[in-house]
Protein backbone atom coordinates (compact mmCIF):
# COMPACT_ATOMS: atom_id res chain seq x y z
CA UNK A 1 0.00 0.00 0.00
CA UNK A 2 1.41 3.36 -1.03
CA UNK A 3 1.94 6.14 1.74
CA UNK A 4 -1.17 8.50 0.21
CA UNK A 5 -3.71 5.11 -0.07
CA UNK A 6 -3.00 4.75 3.94
CA UNK A 7 -2.67 8.70 4.91
CA UNK A 8 -5.74 9.29 7.43
CA UNK A 9 -8.45 11.32 6.08
CA UNK A 10 -8.05 14.88 7.56
CA UNK A 11 -11.03 16.93 8.95
CA UNK A 12 -11.60 20.43 10.83
CA UNK A 13 -14.38 21.56 12.32
CA UNK A 14 -14.61 25.19 13.17
CA UNK A 15 -17.80 27.52 15.12
CA UNK A 16 -17.51 29.86 12.46
CA UNK A 17 -20.75 32.04 13.75
CA UNK A 18 -22.36 30.90 16.64
CA UNK A 19 -25.20 33.88 16.04
CA UNK A 20 -25.95 32.67 13.14
CA UNK A 21 -25.53 28.95 13.82
CA UNK A 22 -22.74 27.81 11.46
CA UNK A 23 -19.91 25.11 11.37
CA UNK A 24 -17.13 25.07 9.27
CA UNK A 25 -16.69 22.25 8.30
CA UNK A 26 -13.58 20.32 6.10
CA UNK A 27 -12.17 17.13 5.12
CA UNK A 28 -9.47 16.06 2.76
CA UNK A 29 -7.76 12.91 1.71
CA UNK A 30 -4.52 12.22 -0.62
CA UNK A 31 -5.55 9.56 -2.50
CA UNK A 32 -9.24 10.69 -4.61
CA UNK A 33 -10.92 7.61 -6.88
CA UNK A 34 -9.77 8.15 -10.20
CA UNK A 35 -12.81 8.52 -11.91
CA UNK A 36 -13.91 10.71 -9.19
CA UNK A 37 -14.84 10.90 -5.84
CA UNK A 38 -18.03 10.14 -3.98
CA UNK A 39 -18.76 11.59 -0.07
CA UNK A 40 -21.66 11.26 2.03
CA UNK A 41 -23.59 12.27 5.30
CA UNK A 42 -25.41 9.34 7.24
CA UNK A 43 -29.35 9.56 6.47
CA UNK A 44 -29.66 8.38 10.17
CA UNK A 45 -27.12 7.82 13.30
CA UNK A 46 -26.78 4.89 15.59
CA UNK A 47 -29.07 4.68 18.83
CA UNK A 48 -31.70 6.68 17.14
CA UNK A 49 -33.46 4.26 14.75
CA UNK A 50 -34.95 7.18 12.78
CA UNK A 51 -33.95 8.73 8.84
CA UNK A 52 -33.04 12.06 9.57
CA UNK A 53 -31.55 13.29 6.28
CA UNK A 54 -28.72 15.50 7.76
CA UNK A 55 -27.52 16.65 4.21
CA UNK A 56 -30.35 19.00 4.73
CA UNK A 57 -28.22 21.16 6.62
CA UNK A 58 -25.43 21.59 4.95
CA UNK A 59 -26.05 25.07 3.75
CA UNK A 60 -22.86 25.67 1.21
CA UNK A 61 -20.00 23.39 -0.27
CA UNK A 62 -17.16 23.85 -2.46
CA UNK A 63 -14.18 21.47 -3.01
CA UNK A 64 -10.60 22.32 -4.47
CA UNK A 65 -7.72 19.96 -5.51
CA UNK A 66 -3.95 21.50 -5.76
CA UNK A 67 -5.35 24.44 -4.53
CA UNK A 68 -7.93 25.04 -7.43
CA UNK A 69 -11.57 25.14 -7.61
CA UNK A 70 -13.08 21.73 -8.02
CA UNK A 71 -16.40 20.25 -9.73
CA UNK A 72 -18.58 19.18 -7.33
CA UNK A 73 -22.33 18.09 -7.73
CA UNK A 74 -24.73 16.10 -5.71
CA UNK A 75 -26.00 13.34 -7.24
CA UNK A 76 -28.23 11.73 -4.71
CA UNK A 77 -29.94 13.37 -1.42
CA UNK A 78 -26.67 12.67 0.61
CA UNK A 79 -23.95 12.00 -1.75
CA UNK A 80 -21.70 14.29 -3.51
CA UNK A 81 -18.96 13.40 -6.30
CA UNK A 82 -16.22 15.54 -7.45
CA UNK A 83 -14.79 15.49 -10.82
CA UNK A 84 -11.76 13.50 -11.30
CA UNK A 85 -8.52 14.90 -9.90
CA UNK A 86 -4.77 13.71 -9.52
CA UNK A 87 -3.73 15.91 -6.44
CA UNK A 88 -5.17 15.62 -3.20
CA UNK A 89 -8.71 17.49 -2.50
CA UNK A 90 -10.64 19.23 -0.03
CA UNK A 91 -14.31 19.77 0.59
CA UNK A 92 -15.55 22.42 2.87
CA UNK A 93 -19.19 22.88 3.69
CA UNK A 94 -21.55 25.14 6.25
CA UNK A 95 -23.66 23.07 8.61
CA UNK A 96 -26.84 25.10 9.49
CA UNK A 97 -27.00 23.76 13.33
CA UNK A 98 -30.33 24.38 15.42
CA UNK A 99 -31.41 21.11 16.00
CA UNK A 100 -31.18 21.39 20.13
CA UNK A 101 -31.07 17.29 20.94
CA UNK A 102 -29.35 14.57 21.64
CA UNK A 103 -28.99 13.81 18.18
CA UNK A 104 -28.03 16.47 15.66
CA UNK A 105 -25.89 19.75 15.79
CA UNK A 106 -26.57 22.76 17.67
CA UNK A 107 -24.47 26.35 17.82
CA UNK A 108 -25.06 29.44 19.23
CA UNK A 109 -23.69 32.04 21.61
CA UNK A 110 -23.83 29.88 24.54
CA UNK A 111 -22.70 26.69 23.71
CA UNK A 112 -21.62 24.20 20.37
CA UNK A 113 -22.70 20.70 20.27
CA UNK A 114 -22.61 17.73 17.49
CA UNK A 115 -22.79 14.61 16.51
CA UNK A 116 -20.29 13.17 14.08
CA UNK A 117 -23.16 11.60 11.86
CA UNK A 118 -24.80 14.84 10.90
CA UNK A 119 -21.46 16.48 10.58
CA UNK A 120 -18.73 14.76 8.59
CA UNK A 121 -19.31 14.19 4.92
CA UNK A 122 -17.42 10.41 4.51
CA UNK A 123 -15.29 9.77 1.54
CA UNK A 124 -16.47 6.45 -0.12
CA UNK A 125 -13.87 3.83 -0.31
CA UNK A 126 -12.27 5.15 2.66
CA UNK A 127 -14.24 4.00 5.47
CA UNK A 128 -11.25 1.94 7.39
CA UNK A 129 -8.71 4.80 7.63
CA UNK A 130 -8.19 6.69 10.65
CA UNK A 131 -9.30 10.28 11.11
CA UNK A 132 -7.74 13.05 12.41
CA UNK A 133 -9.73 16.01 13.80
CA UNK A 134 -9.03 19.35 14.81
CA UNK A 135 -11.80 21.16 16.37
CA UNK A 136 -11.52 25.34 16.10
CA UNK A 137 -13.15 27.44 18.77
CA UNK A 138 -15.03 30.46 17.83
CA UNK A 139 -13.13 33.64 17.45
CA UNK A 140 -13.89 36.33 19.74
CA UNK A 141 -13.31 37.58 23.50
CA UNK A 142 -16.99 35.72 24.63
CA UNK A 143 -15.29 32.63 23.80
CA UNK A 144 -12.14 32.60 25.60
CA UNK A 145 -13.13 30.37 28.71
CA UNK A 146 -14.82 27.54 25.85
CA UNK A 147 -14.05 23.85 26.54
CA UNK A 148 -14.42 20.83 24.97
CA UNK A 149 -16.12 17.60 26.84
CA UNK A 150 -15.63 14.78 24.51
CA UNK A 151 -14.70 10.74 24.55
CA UNK A 152 -12.32 11.47 21.37
CA UNK A 153 -8.99 10.85 22.14
CA UNK A 154 -6.42 14.38 22.20
CA UNK A 155 -3.05 14.22 20.78
CA UNK A 156 -1.49 16.00 23.38
CA UNK A 157 1.19 17.82 21.88
CA UNK A 158 -1.13 19.66 19.95
CA UNK A 159 -3.73 20.47 22.34
CA UNK A 160 -4.52 23.82 22.76
CA UNK A 161 -3.29 25.12 19.38
CA UNK A 162 -6.44 26.75 18.64
CA UNK A 163 -5.02 29.58 21.21
CA UNK A 164 -7.87 29.22 24.08
CA UNK A 165 -5.72 28.94 27.43
CA UNK A 166 -5.91 25.63 29.65
CA UNK A 167 -9.17 24.97 30.97
CA UNK A 168 -10.79 24.40 34.28
CA UNK A 169 -13.34 24.87 36.60
CA UNK A 170 -13.88 25.74 40.34
CA UNK A 171 -16.55 23.08 40.20
CA UNK A 172 -15.46 20.18 41.18
CA UNK A 173 -16.74 16.72 42.95
CA UNK A 174 -12.98 15.98 44.57
CA UNK A 175 -9.92 17.13 46.08
CA UNK A 176 -8.53 19.11 43.52
CA UNK A 177 -10.05 20.94 40.38
CA UNK A 178 -10.38 18.97 37.04
CA UNK A 179 -9.96 19.73 33.76
CA UNK A 180 -11.41 19.49 30.27
CA UNK A 181 -10.33 19.27 27.20
CA UNK A 182 -8.85 21.82 24.60
CA UNK A 183 -9.80 22.62 21.87
CA UNK A 184 -7.37 20.82 19.17
CA UNK A 185 -6.43 17.73 17.52
CA UNK A 186 -8.27 14.61 18.24
CA UNK A 187 -7.96 11.12 16.51
CA UNK A 188 -10.19 8.11 15.71
CA UNK A 189 -9.24 4.47 14.23
CA UNK A 190 -11.58 5.08 11.30
CA UNK A 191 -14.63 7.32 10.50
CA UNK A 192 -17.24 4.90 12.71
CA UNK A 193 -14.99 5.70 15.61
CA UNK A 194 -15.50 9.36 14.35
CA UNK A 195 -18.93 9.51 14.42
CA UNK A 196 -19.15 7.71 17.70
CA UNK A 197 -18.22 10.22 20.03
CA UNK A 198 -19.75 13.28 20.34
CA UNK A 199 -18.56 17.05 20.91
CA UNK A 200 -19.85 19.74 23.60
CA UNK A 201 -17.73 22.94 23.94
CA UNK A 202 -18.50 25.94 25.99
CA UNK A 203 -18.47 26.81 29.53
CA UNK A 204 -19.80 24.07 30.76
CA UNK A 205 -19.94 22.55 34.76
CA UNK A 206 -17.31 19.93 34.72
CA UNK A 207 -16.57 16.54 37.12
CA UNK A 208 -15.68 13.09 37.82
CA UNK A 209 -15.87 10.14 39.53
CA UNK A 210 -14.53 7.03 39.50
CA UNK A 211 -16.14 3.79 39.14
CA UNK A 212 -14.13 0.50 39.15
CA UNK A 213 -10.97 2.09 38.24
CA UNK A 214 -12.00 4.10 35.18
CA UNK A 215 -11.96 7.68 35.08
CA UNK A 216 -16.18 9.19 34.66
CA UNK A 217 -16.84 12.59 33.36
CA UNK A 218 -20.04 15.17 33.70
CA UNK A 219 -20.13 18.07 31.70
CA UNK A 220 -23.91 20.14 32.33
CA UNK A 221 -24.20 22.97 29.72
CA UNK A 222 -27.34 25.32 30.64
CA UNK A 223 -28.23 27.44 33.81
CA UNK A 224 -28.34 25.01 36.83
CA UNK A 225 -28.07 23.85 40.52
CA UNK A 226 -26.91 20.93 40.48
CA UNK A 227 -25.21 19.15 43.62
CA UNK A 228 -22.50 18.16 41.75
CA UNK A 229 -21.41 15.52 44.53
CA UNK A 230 -24.42 14.09 44.95
CA UNK A 231 -24.69 13.75 41.48
CA UNK A 232 -20.98 12.17 40.80
CA UNK A 233 -22.19 9.55 43.75
CA UNK A 234 -25.03 8.49 42.61
CA UNK A 235 -23.80 7.88 39.03
CA UNK A 236 -20.75 6.29 40.71
CA UNK A 237 -23.54 3.58 41.83
CA UNK A 238 -25.23 2.90 39.11
CA UNK A 239 -22.00 2.75 37.13
CA UNK A 240 -20.51 0.61 39.68
CA UNK A 241 -23.38 -1.45 39.40
CA UNK A 242 -23.46 -2.26 35.58
CA UNK A 243 -20.04 -2.94 34.98
CA UNK A 244 -20.16 -5.96 37.55
CA UNK A 245 -23.01 -7.30 35.89
CA UNK A 246 -21.60 -7.42 32.68
CA UNK A 247 -17.69 -7.70 33.69
CA UNK A 248 -18.04 -10.44 36.50
CA UNK A 249 -14.65 -11.34 35.98
CA UNK A 250 -11.78 -7.90 35.75
CA UNK A 251 -15.17 -5.74 37.06
CA UNK A 252 -13.50 -3.09 34.74
CA UNK A 253 -15.31 -1.13 31.77
CA UNK A 254 -14.36 -1.72 28.13
CA UNK A 255 -13.49 2.37 27.80
CA UNK A 256 -10.70 4.28 29.19
CA UNK A 257 -12.96 6.91 30.59
CA UNK A 258 -16.36 7.91 30.16
CA UNK A 259 -18.69 11.45 29.71
CA UNK A 260 -21.72 12.06 30.33
CA UNK A 261 -22.48 15.16 28.35
CA UNK A 262 -25.83 16.69 30.00
CA UNK A 263 -27.76 19.49 28.28
CA UNK A 264 -30.12 21.13 31.39
CA UNK A 265 -33.28 23.02 29.41
CA UNK A 266 -36.05 24.60 30.63
CA UNK A 267 -39.62 22.71 31.40
CA UNK A 268 -40.56 20.78 28.22
CA UNK A 269 -37.86 22.11 26.03
CA UNK A 270 -36.74 18.12 25.67
CA UNK A 271 -36.03 15.05 27.49
CA UNK A 272 -33.82 12.13 25.82
CA UNK A 273 -30.79 10.40 25.68
CA UNK A 274 -28.30 8.60 23.23
CA UNK A 275 -25.87 6.34 23.31
CA UNK A 276 -22.33 5.73 22.02
CA UNK A 277 -19.58 3.99 23.15
CA UNK A 278 -18.01 6.08 25.59
CA UNK A 279 -19.67 8.62 26.14
CA UNK A 280 -23.76 9.15 25.50
CA UNK A 281 -25.69 12.85 25.32
CA UNK A 282 -28.13 13.82 27.99
CA UNK A 283 -30.84 16.37 27.70
CA UNK A 284 -33.02 16.92 30.72
CA UNK A 285 -35.09 19.73 32.59
CA UNK A 286 -32.49 21.73 34.82
CA UNK A 287 -35.36 20.73 37.74
CA UNK A 288 -34.69 16.91 36.90
CA UNK A 289 -30.88 17.16 38.81
CA UNK A 290 -30.88 17.29 42.46
CA UNK A 291 -30.66 20.67 44.33
CA UNK A 292 -28.26 21.15 47.15
CA UNK A 293 -29.79 19.97 50.60
CA UNK A 294 -32.38 18.01 48.74
CA UNK A 295 -33.32 14.79 51.36
CA UNK A 296 -34.47 12.42 48.93
CA UNK A 297 -34.90 11.07 45.43
CA UNK A 298 -38.03 13.01 43.49
CA UNK A 299 -39.61 11.61 40.78
CA UNK A 300 -37.71 14.27 38.38
CA UNK A 301 -34.05 13.20 39.94
CA UNK A 302 -35.57 9.70 39.78
CA UNK A 303 -36.49 10.03 36.05
CA UNK A 304 -33.26 11.51 35.54
CA UNK A 305 -30.99 8.72 37.08
CA UNK A 306 -33.17 6.19 35.13
CA UNK A 307 -32.49 7.55 32.16
CA UNK A 308 -28.43 7.72 32.80
CA UNK A 309 -28.84 4.14 33.79
CA UNK A 310 -30.59 3.36 30.45
CA UNK A 311 -27.69 4.98 28.15
CA UNK A 312 -24.84 3.26 29.82
CA UNK A 313 -26.47 0.19 29.91
CA UNK A 314 -26.19 0.44 25.84
CA UNK A 315 -22.67 0.45 26.74
CA UNK A 316 -22.35 -2.70 26.11
CA UNK A 317 -26.11 -3.83 24.99
CA UNK A 318 -26.06 -1.99 21.48
CA UNK A 319 -22.76 -0.76 21.50
CA UNK A 320 -20.71 -3.84 22.51
CA UNK A 321 -23.92 -6.70 22.13
CA UNK A 322 -25.16 -5.91 18.74
CA UNK A 323 -27.77 -8.24 16.18
CA UNK A 324 -26.06 -9.21 13.43
CA UNK A 325 -27.60 -6.07 10.95
CA UNK A 326 -26.12 -3.63 12.96
CA UNK A 327 -22.74 -5.65 13.20
CA UNK A 328 -21.23 -2.73 10.06
CA UNK A 329 -23.86 0.08 9.91
CA UNK A 330 -25.31 1.29 6.71
CA UNK A 331 -26.09 4.65 7.06
CA UNK A 332 -27.30 5.50 4.21
CA UNK A 333 -30.73 3.87 3.82
CA UNK A 334 -32.79 2.25 6.45
CA UNK A 335 -32.06 -0.94 8.63
CA UNK A 336 -34.89 -3.21 9.19
CA UNK A 337 -34.42 -5.47 12.23
CA UNK A 338 -37.15 -7.16 14.80
CA UNK A 339 -34.31 -6.84 17.43
CA UNK A 340 -35.58 -3.92 19.37
CA UNK A 341 -37.48 -5.62 21.73
CA UNK A 342 -33.98 -6.78 22.98
CA UNK A 343 -31.35 -3.77 23.11
CA UNK A 344 -34.32 -1.11 24.00
CA UNK A 345 -36.41 -3.58 26.09
CA UNK A 346 -34.27 -5.18 27.93
CA UNK A 347 -32.40 -2.14 28.47
CA UNK A 348 -35.48 -0.24 29.55
CA UNK A 349 -35.67 -2.78 31.74
CA UNK A 350 -32.55 -2.78 33.59
CA UNK A 351 -32.33 0.28 33.71
CA UNK A 352 -35.02 0.90 36.26
CA UNK A 353 -33.55 -2.40 38.06
CA UNK A 354 -30.36 -0.81 38.39
CA UNK A 355 -31.75 1.68 40.29
CA UNK A 356 -33.26 -0.62 42.69
CA UNK A 357 -29.94 -3.01 43.37
CA UNK A 358 -28.08 0.11 44.46
CA UNK A 359 -30.95 0.72 47.17
CA UNK A 360 -32.10 4.48 45.21
CA UNK A 361 -35.30 3.55 45.06
CA UNK A 362 -37.51 1.75 47.36
CA UNK A 363 -39.09 -1.81 46.55
CA UNK A 364 -42.42 0.35 46.34
CA UNK A 365 -41.21 3.28 44.38
CA UNK A 366 -39.75 0.61 41.78
CA UNK A 367 -43.20 -1.43 41.64
CA UNK A 368 -44.69 1.87 40.95
CA UNK A 369 -42.24 2.42 37.89
CA UNK A 370 -43.07 -0.99 36.86
CA UNK A 371 -46.60 0.31 36.97
CA UNK A 372 -46.26 2.64 34.91
CA UNK A 373 -44.33 1.26 32.15
CA UNK A 374 -46.99 -1.25 31.67
CA UNK A 375 -49.55 1.26 32.00
CA UNK A 376 -47.86 3.50 29.32
CA UNK A 377 -47.13 -0.13 26.62
CA UNK A 378 -50.73 -0.94 27.38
Amino acid sequence: MSLSQSSPIRYRIAAKNPAAHLFEVSVAINDPAPDGQQFRLPVWIPGSYMIREFARNIVAIRAVAGGKPLGLKKIDKAIWQCDPAADSIQLTYEIYAWDLSVRGAHLDETHGFFNGAGVFLLPLGKESLACELEVVAPQGERYVDWRIATALSQRPALAGVSGQKAAKTPVDAGDAPVSAKSFGHFTAANYDELIDHPVEMGTFTHATFDACGVTHHIAITGRHRADMSRLCADLKKICDAQIRLFEPTTAHAPMTEYWFLIMAVGDRHGWGGLEHRASTALMCDRDDLPLPGQPKINDGYRRFLGLASHEYFHTWNVKRIKPEVFTEYDLSRENYTRQLWFFEGFTSYYDDLILARTGMVEPVAYLELIAENIGRVM
